[in-house]
Order: structure tokens, then C-alpha cells, then sequence
């Protein structure tokens, strides 16, 4: 268990940003109020953490804390590293609902349209000199440590000037969006691929296909939401899997209910001999 830091009460910070991008009546994904969820959060002893992987246009994992009735999100194109030599890209996008660390599922049309997975999750906590969550964020390196199912132990995320041909990505404050998520040396440290070693669902247990063969799948045929490349074809291998799955679900619901009708007859035919 990670203790929960003691911290001065702050305000709750804002969803304007995720609300702003989103349609709530098309989409599943939860709408979330950052002053409620931060009243109810305000004596819980752990802060939450998880990453979701997430199919978009591109496949690449949310990583996302709690902090102030939200979560603070990140997308990391190629997933979180074990491998302290590997710095992984980092972009700071906008805050999260505290109930958006449960959602699992298909997000049919619209801003971030796609598949979402519910990869890892668990506690964290700041570590020491960094409690001070938001002077660390301002100030561009916050680590902290890490209690998951597949991530755990000591890490750090550090804002970069850097950018797409050098070219920083800035948010409204000014300042770079790219930031690198990096593991530190510790017994959780290795140079195991663990998204590749560890590909598939905390929740539901399943993989994207899983995902999609138990949804309603308007994004099969009204939306794709990734066109081409090589999110595009796995995509189009994820849909091929999902049908089939779903095919074979309902193929045994019917052979089910073949069976039950079969054995409620020869019941009723049972008792008929027997009345005779």
C-alpha cells in the first residue's frame, strides 16, 4: 500500500478541456465533475493511477494520476518502459474525470474514436521533495513511485522542450507538452517488453477484439477511426477477430437454446408416459 501524502487542500482542477472535445450522447466515456469527485477522493489514504491502451488513429497508451478530483494524463505513443535506458515520449494532454480510470470500451465516432482497454492500474504516490505535486508540474520533473499490476516501483516524468522537428507542442500556459516517462533503476526495472509480454486487459481480461465482439460495434461499419498505416491494419485484423468471436458467441446461444428446447420436450414427454 502507498500512504497517501499529506497535502494543504487545494481547489479542484478544471475539465473544461476534456468536456469542450467531447459529445456526451455519443459517447460512452464518463462526463465526470472534478469538484464533486475531488470532495469524495478528499479522505481516501491512496492516490489512483492507470494506463489505458488506447486505438485511436494511433495506438498508444494513456498513462494518467490522480491529483486534485482529476486525472492528469499523458499519451505515450509506444507504452510505458521497464528499461531505464528508454526514454518514452510523453504528451501532456488535458485533464481526465476520476471515473474515467474503470472505462473499458468503444468509443464509436468523435474526438479520440476507437477502442480503450483498461491495461494496468493501482496506486502512487510522490516522492520525497516532490509532494508538492503542482510545483513539480510547473517546475517540469515529477517522480514518484508506482504500485500496479504491471508497473511498479520508482519512476519519473520530466517536461522536454523538445518537439516534432524541434519544434516544442505548447499548452496554454506557454510552455512544452512533451514530456519523457522513464523507469528508474530498482528491482522493477528490466529490459522486458511488458506492453509486448503483458498485452491484455486487467479488467475484462481480453484483448481489443474481446473489447469490440461485446460491444454494440457502431465503430465497425458508421466510423473507422483509423484509416490506414499500420494502426489502420491492425484495426482491420482487431474487426475480422471481434466478428468472429461474435458470431461464435451467438452461435452458441442459439445451440443453447437448441439444447433447452430439446430437454424441456423430452421432460414433457416424460411425465406424458408416466400419466399414462
Amino acid at each position: 500500500m502507498l500512504p497517501m501524502p499529506a497535502a494543504k487542500s487545494a481547489k479542484p482542477r478544471s475539465l473544461s478541456k476534456y468536456h469542450e472535445k467531447r459529445n456526451f450522447k455519443a459517447s460512452p466515456e464518463p462526463k465526470g465533475d472534478a469538484k464533486t469527485d475531488a470532495k469524495k477522493r478528499a479522505k481516501a489514504k491512496e492516490l489512483f493511477f492507470c494506463v489505458q491502451k488506447h486505438l485511436a488513429s494511433h495506438l498508444h497508451y494513456d498513462f494518467r494520476l490522480e491529483h486534485r478530483g482529476v486525472l492528469l494524463s499523458w499519451a505515450v505513443p509506444k507504452g510505458p518502459s521497464l528499461n531505464p535506458a528508454d526514454k518514452r515520449l510523453a504528451m501532456h494532454v488535458e485533464d481526465h474525470p476520476f471515473d474515467y480510470g474503470e472505462f473499458e470500451g468503444v468509443i464509436p465516432s468523435g474526438y479520440g474514436a476507437g477502442i480503450v482497454m483498461l491495461w494496468d492500474k493501482g496506486t502512487w504516490r510522490p516522492q520525497e521533495g516532490f509532494e508538492d505535486v503542482d510545483k513539480a508540474l510547473e517546475k517540469g520533473e515529477l517522480k514518484f513511485e508506482l504500485k500496479g499490476v504491471k508497473l511498479k516501483g520508482s519512476w519519473v516524468i520530466v517536461r522536454t522542450g523538445g518537439g516534432r522537428w524541434g519544434k516544442p507542442a505548447l499548452n496554454e500556459a506557454g510552455k512544452s507538452r512533451s514530456w519523457l516517462l522513464i523507469k528508474h533503476r530498482d528491482d522493477w526495472a528490466g529490459d522486458i517488453d511488458v506492453a509486448e509480454a503483458a498485452p491484455k486487459s486487467i479488467k475484462s481480461f481480453g484483448d481489443f477484439e474481446d473489447i469490440l465482439a461485446s460491444d454494440e460495434p457502431d465503430v465497425w461499419e458508421s466510423h473507422k477511426p483509423a484509416e490506414g498505416g499500420a494502426a489502420g491494419k491492425m484495426l482491420q485484423d482487431i474487426i475480422a477477430k471481434a466478428a468472429k468471436l461474435k458470431a461464435q458467441r451467438e452461435d452458441g446461444k442459439v445451440k443453447g437454446r437448441g439444447k433447452t428446447v430439446a430437454k424441456k420436450t423430452a421432460a414433457k414427454k416424460r411425465t406424458s408416459a408416466r400419466a399414462r
